[in-house]
């Protein structure tokens, strides 16, 4: 995928540069490497939280997202639509779910994605890290 917030952007300059980010929460430190955040497993963010709280949280993302609408015909119909993702401690009192996520399918069906899939995905970690 490409870069799409920057696509054919012209006259981009850097205006101002921030100051080093502070060791207290939101993390605004340096991003890891992105084995990092794989390994780590993400959990879904809502969107408002991310907007107003998260953004400059180094776990906090917003990010496109392939959506394969039928899957034994995978080179059929998509969709894309930008999601927002949490790869932050567990015990982040910022972190709030938002809405379980709805995934259009084949034939006008609809797949809901359950708690339990955010819960499998982060169930190695430990509460702060």
């Amino acid at each position: 995928m490409e870069p799409v917030d920057y696509y054919k952007v012209s006259k981009l300059s850097v205006i101002a540069k921030g100051e080093p980010g502070s060791t207290s929460s939101p993390w605004e430190l340096v991003p890891p490497l992105l084995e990092v955040y794989r390994e780590r497993g993400h959990r879904r963010l809502a969107a408002r939280t991310y907007d107003t709280k998260c953004r400059s949280c180094m776990w906090g993302c917003r990010m496109p997202v392939e959506i394969i609408v039928d899957n034994w015909n995978s080179r059929g119909r998509r969709k894309y639509r930008f999601e927002t993702f949490c790869y932050g401690p567990l015990s982040c009192k910022l972190y709030k779910p938002g809405p379980n996520r709805k995934v259009e399918g084949r034939n006008g069906m609809v797949y809901v994605e359950e708690d339990w899939v955010d819960q499998m995905a982060v169930e190695h970690r430990g509460e702060d890290e």
